[in-house]
């Protein structure tokens, strides 16, 4: 076909790339794709976006419009509304948010908590991101950061000491589910190592922790960490009750950690180690090479959900008299100027783990995407 307006002729093979139609890429092609797919999910996504244009409106104008953040008393500030409780009363949480962050810990020493928080910070920028220059060096000092942390928090040599009954606060959640996520990772693994291992005086003794463990809920763990362990110590001897804590936090979480990952290795066919073995692979060289990279890749969701649940689960410490969020909540309540603001305290609570637990999830999903090696016309 010639003349004005004729396409111009392409040799064979030559002819450029058309675009996909409009329909399906973008957000209407994704819309498309997951909220009107089928008429089943045309109503399901009609009814989330009446039940959202039901609640969002009214939690944003209680929360944010119409809110106070600015008064010396509960009565002072409902005094601003045009109805009492219309509003949320976030001078409460205002006028005491050091004391949620820092407990009571010493005001001329919070230097030392922001620092471990920016060392923290420090720490997780290797695990996170893998293309970090120099990355093999950065663990060694993320290995190194409990214990330097814990030196800037607790003091000694060249700095204050700080008893550790004055932490408390979200510094005190940060502190467990820190301490707990960074150790029971390795036991966990050792363990399952040990349960699966042909020695069978090992393996009995990985397979007892695990399940006495597994079969005593962490309240009554920490009960034995607060009351009855000094009484199988020998007489005058002090054991601090927050490294009681962490000690037995870390030991019930590494029991699950330990089944999750062994639920890892029963997935990896068992060709990969007679590989190795026929390679003359020692087994550590094999474990570490071969086996446990496969392993952990396929026991990612269940390693991130059981990190979710311990920090969740550190707000149990409020039982045995340890100040968390919730501690410092429930104190705060009990003062007859701020009495009756529990909602503010306790959605600032929720919005606080919600977030750090979301981004443990998100970033899950992530190590979940770049690790999957599999193809599409496997699924």
């Amino acid at each position: 076909m010639t003349g004005p307006g004729a396409p111009a002729p392409y040799a064979p093979g030559t002819h450029p790339d058309l675009p996909p139609p409009v329909r399906t890429t973008g957000v209407v092609g994704w819309a498309r794709q997951n909220l009107f797919s089928s008429p089943f999910n045309v109503v399901l996504t009609l009814l989330g976006v009446w039940f959202l244009a039901s609640v969002i409106p009214p939690m944003a104008e209680w929360a944010l419009v119409k809110s106070i953040w600015t008064a010396e008393s509960r009565a002072e500030c409902w005094g601003k509304m045009a109805v009492p409780e219309e509003a949320a009363c976030w001078a409460f949480i205002k006028g005491r948010l050091s004391l949620f962050v820092y407990g009571f810990y010493p005001v001329e020493e919070r230097w030392r908590v922001d620092l471990s928080f920016v060392l923290l910070v420090f720490a997780i920028v290797p695990v996170l991101y893998d293309r970090l220059p120099g990355r093999r060096h950065w663990f060694w000092y993320v290995a190194a950061f409990p214990f330097l942390a814990g030196w800037l928090l607790v003091g000694g040599f060249g700095l204050a000491p700080v008893e550790t009954d004055q932490f408390g606060g979200f510094m005190l959640t940060l502190i467990i589910g820190v301490t707990g996520i960074s150790f029971s990772l390795p036991i966990g693994i050792a363990l399952a190592l040990g349960r699966t291992s042909s020695m069978p005086v090992l393996r009995i003794l990985c397979v007892l922790f695990i399940e006495f463990i597994r079969g005593v809920p962490l309240i009554a763990l920490l009960f034995v960490a607060s009351t009855m362990l000094n009484y199988f110590l020998p007489p005058g001897t002090s054991f601090d009750l927050l490294m009681r804590v962490l000690i037995m936090v870390t030991l019930f979480a590494s029991a699950y950690i330990a089944e999750v990952v062994r639920g890892g290795l029963q997935g990896v066919p068992k060709g990969q180690a007679e590989a190795a073995d026929s390679l003359g692979l020692s087994y550590w060289k094999a474990q570490r090479l071969i086996v446990l990279p496969q392993a952990l890749k396929i026991s990612i969701p269940g390693i991130v959900n059981t990190f979710i649940g311990l920090y969740k689960d550190t707000t149990l410490v409020l039982i045995i008299g340890m100040l968390d969020p919730l501690g410092i909540g429930r104190a705060s309540l009990a003062d007859a100027v701020w009495a009756g603001l529990a909602r503010e305290v306790y959605l600032f609570i929720a919005v606080f783990f919600f977030v750090c637990c979301f981004g443990m999830s998100r970033y899950s999903l992530y190590l979940e995407r770049k690790l999957d090696t599999g193809r599409e016309s496997e699924k």
